[in-house]
């Protein structure tokens, strides 16, 4: 993920705390989010991998 697209991120959340957030911006926020989750989870998997030697979960 870009670090405009986690710039983006933190704009709609700031915004978010002072107004209502339009349908469009609410789309975008998810949308947004689940990318960075998806991201966040990756990189994760990726990390155990390295951690385990690269053979991944005991139960693959």
């Amino acid at each position: 993920m870009t670090r405009e697209k986690i710039a983006r991120i933190n704009e709609l959340a700031a915004l978010s705390k002072t107004r209502s957030l339009t349908e469009v911006e609410l789309a975008e926020q998810k949308e947004l989010r689940q990318e960075y989750i998806k991201d966040f989870r990756a990189a994760i998997r990726e990390g155990k991998k390295f951690i385990d030697g690269g053979e991944g979960t005991k139960g693959d």
